[in-house]
């Protein structure tokens, strides 16, 4: 099992002073958070992909490169599998309020985090908590 999915942080966010609703504090890993279920998991990547479109990363590209700077990962194919797994262009402006664009997109950052296929469900679950609890 991915350190991601044993985390329950499908997005592999890294520790920081932001919380989120269902994280467990303090984490047990000293990198990246965890979180009490997959769905809270799954709601913390929409919550930080609209943070990201709220201070001006509008398109897949821009937030991306946000997400997963090239420090870290191979930015542009990143950017390449998500677009193509999700079929969202990535130069275009993503509606992060968008149901189904951002179960795919979420979905498809959550398959290049851990390398295997999503339970769909915990995304759809993920963005239930999203719209039930905005930030």
């Amino acid at each position: 099992m991915t350190r991601g999915l044993r985390n329950r942080n499908p997005g592999n966010i890294r520790r920081s002073k932001t919380r989120y609703l269902g994280e467990v504090t303090p984490s047990r890993d000293a990198a990246f958070k965890q979180f009490e279920t997959m769905a809270w998991g799954y709601r913390a990547m929409f919550v930080l992909l609209d943070s990201y479109r709220r201070r001006g990363y509008g398109t897949l590209r821009q937030m991306i490169a946000r997400y997963a700077p090239l420090v870290e990962n191979h930015t542009e194919n990143y950017i390449r599998c998500v677009a193509t797994w999700s079929d969202v262009d990535a130069d275009e402006p993503l509606d992060t309020h968008d149901r189904a664009t951002m179960l795919a997109v979420v979905a498809a950052m959550s398959r290049m985090e851990n390398g295997r296929e999503v339970v769909m469900s915990d995304v759809e679950a993920g963005w239930t908590l999203f719209i039930q609890h905005k930030p």
